[in-house]
């Protein structure tokens, strides 16, 4: 079971892509500890009489900047005995007693980078932020060969702009140290008018889908994984090309929740607002079991569901393939 908590909408970077842009005038709500606290014991409660491993992934805004994360991190993985992972833009690795943290905690650390020097810094609003990164990250990797801290994966959020690099940010990346590379393609729902003068166009696509193979090859002979596959390529395309891509049926719940920070859970970050439950009311095992029931039943009621009919899951079109 894994759960993505988006757990703040306070992020320090200004990404002209993003909806938690620093510079945008919106909300900058942050979930409750408690609330947090409670539902983990009871994801704790659900491990234990199901089996099943459960990996919480913190997700923001940006979360490693958010207080109240470490201690409630700890209390995931040592009181509850709960899997966690994050994904961050990095920022907060240049800390020294972060990356301490991150190292005895995390099963997975997941860095946003979209390119190469000048273009990450660009595209994050962040000076000089890919040496940062450039000096952070293989200390954690040196760390992790010696048996201790996360699985590290980058994550590149491919646009116009920067897809004809992919290739070569990714042998840069396989050179510090990190295990895995996903992708994005840059999505349209956050910031509309950056997505229309920026989105990947149709050859921009077929110039990714034939240069994978070799990019994958290449990679595997350094150790490094490069995830995504026809599936996911396919949702890629069709966005590219304004094709829509309706699933009917996505086993709601059974393998994945969303939790907003506002403490609602979801199937995914696209539909909390219509079939949405709030946490505080699951507080057993048996409220999380039958989540999936739920959510089926929710969803039949409320069809149809505009994000089913474009579902932009990327999830559910096997990303980690």
């Amino acid at each position: 079971m894994i759960v993505v908590w988006r757990v703040t909408e306070r992020c320090n970077l200004a990404c002209a892509f993003c909806a938690f842009d620093r510079r945008l005038e919106r909300s900058r709500e942050s979930a409750d500890p408690a609330t947090m606290l409670a539902f983990g014991s009871t994801l704790g409660a659900y491990r234990r009489a199901t089996g099943n491993r459960v990996l919480v992934s913190w997700l923001g805004g940006e979360p490693l900047l958010w207080t109240p994360l470490q201690a409630l991190t700890t209390a995931f993985v040592r009181d509850f005995g709960l899997r966690v992972s994050v994904t961050t833009n990095g920022t907060a690795l240049a800390s020294a007693a972060t990356r301490a943290h991150v190292l005895d905690h995390y099963d997975e650390l997941t860095v946003s980078i979209d390119g190469s020097g000048e273009t990450h810094d660009r595209l994050r609003g962040w000076r000089g932020g890919f040496s940062v990164l450039q000096r952070a990250i293989p200390l954690l990797a040196a760390a992790r060969q010696r048996g201790r801290g996360p699985r590290l994966r980058v994550n590149v959020v491919l646009m116009h702009d920067n897809v004809g690099e992919f290739g070569k940010l990714c042998l840069e990346l396989a050179a510090w140290g990190i295990d895995e590379i996903t992708f994005n393609q840059l999505g349209g729902n956050d910031r509309p008018d950056f997505w229309s003068r920026h989105r990947l166009l149709p050859s921009d696509v077929e110039r990714l889908s034939s240069e994978l193979p070799l990019l994958r090859e290449r990679l595997a002979a350094l150790g490094v994984t490069l995830r995504g596959g026809d599936r996911y390529l396919e949702r890629i395309r069709s966005t590219a090309e304004g094709r829509r891509l309706p699933v009917h049926d996505c086993a709601p719940g059974e393998t994945f929740l969303f939790i907003s920070e506002r403490g609602v859970i979801a199937p995914c970050s696209f539909t909390g607002d219509t079939i949405g439950v709030p946490i505080a009311a699951l507080t057993c095992v048996d409220d999380i079991a039958s989540l999936p029931a739920r959510f089926a039943a929710a969803r039949s009621r409320a069809l149809p569901l505009v994000a089913c009919g474009d579902c932009r899951s990327t999830q559910v079109f096997a990303k980690f393939e």
